[in-house]
């Protein structure tokens, strides 16, 4: 009977972190929560060997179903930002009527979480959510992360757009970003995982060893493509007119912006050894990753 399951299992990070827990502890432990157990990608979890869980988040009674049995549930926070918070609640309700008794949830860092600050809508979700958990009496790990390193090729484009435009364009002025790598925030997590009786009701900063601002992004991106690629930070209503004169949809300009201002802000310029110490060594260098996406 599997005693861990892992949500968001056929994401990237749910998947990448089960792929490292199998390293660690018995694959029978280890249930994972699908929404279609014929997806191509549940089939593939299944044949690897681990326990396939049928539930999503929007499905309290599933849940419910899901988690039974269950000791330890890895809570991967819901993609969806619109529609986290119910989402959410369902799945600490879920979490104690099923008898879960450890929690791991990802949550994030933050400096500012006032109604105006750039990322209050982000930021709301994961406080509500760490404060339902702490509430629930459940034991818990909250792991706040700080931007995953993949987030600067979503916000830059491919290798060919950068090389076309050979500017990064983004109102983030000079603020600074500790990023981490997905693979590092899941190697750290199965880590926990393998051993959670170590880290009971703690919060723990998940932090990149580095910070870095965008501008330091384009100096690291000439080196890597041997071509100038300059750094300009417009004020937000220039930022707004030029992304819609591309014709991008404006919700993705509205994510863009929203997070461009809280880099700006220094909502994620957060120094912290937590993952260091649970990794066992510092995170991938940013040289290391960009070189890895953009060569």
């Amino acid at each position: 009977m599997a005693k861990i399951l892992i949500t968001g299992a056929t994401g990237g990070l749910g998947s990448t972190t089960a792929k490292f827990l199998k390293e660690k502890i018995d694959v029978s432990n280890i249930a994972v929560l699908v929404r279609d157990k014929e997806s191509d990608k549940a089939k593939a979890l299944a044949a690897e060997g681990f326990e396939l869980r049928l539930g999503d988040y929007d499905s309290p009674e599933a849940l419910k179903e899901a988690f039974k049995g269950i000791e330890t549930l890895y809570f991967v926070s819901a993609s969806d930002i619109a529609k986290r918070i119910p989402q959410h609640k369902n799945v600490v309700e879920a979490a104690k009527a099923s008898g879960v008794k450890h929690i791991l949830y990802t949550s994030t860092v933050r400096k500012d979480e006032s109604s105006d600050a750039p990322l209050f809508v982000v930021v709301d979700a994961h406080v509500k959510t760490e404060d339902w958990i702490k509430e629930s009496g459940l034991t818990y790990t909250l792991l706040r992360h700080n931007l995953y390193a993949e987030v600067i090729p979503m916000f830059l484009g491919a290798k060919e757009q950068l090389l076309q435009s050979k500017t990064i364009y983004l109102p983030t002025g000079s603020g600074k970003t500790s990023f981490v790598p997905r693979e590092d925030f899941a190697e750290a997590e199965a880590n926990i995982l393998a051993d959670p009786s170590k880290y009971k009701n703690q919060i723990l900063e998940f932090n990149g060893s580095e910070q870095t601002s965008f501008e330091e992004v384009s100096k690291l991106l000439t080196e890597t493509l041997g071509e100038s690629i300059a750094y300009v930070s417009p004020e937000v209503d220039e930022f707004k007119t030029t992304m819609a004169s591309y014709q991008l949809p404006e919700e993705i300009i509205g994510m863009l912006t929203m997070f461009s201002l809280g880099i700006a802000n220094g909502e994620f310029d957060q120094k912290s050894d937590d993952l260091e110490s649970v990794l066992g060594r510092k995170t991938k260098a940013i040289s290391a990753f960009l070189n890895e996406v953009y060569s």
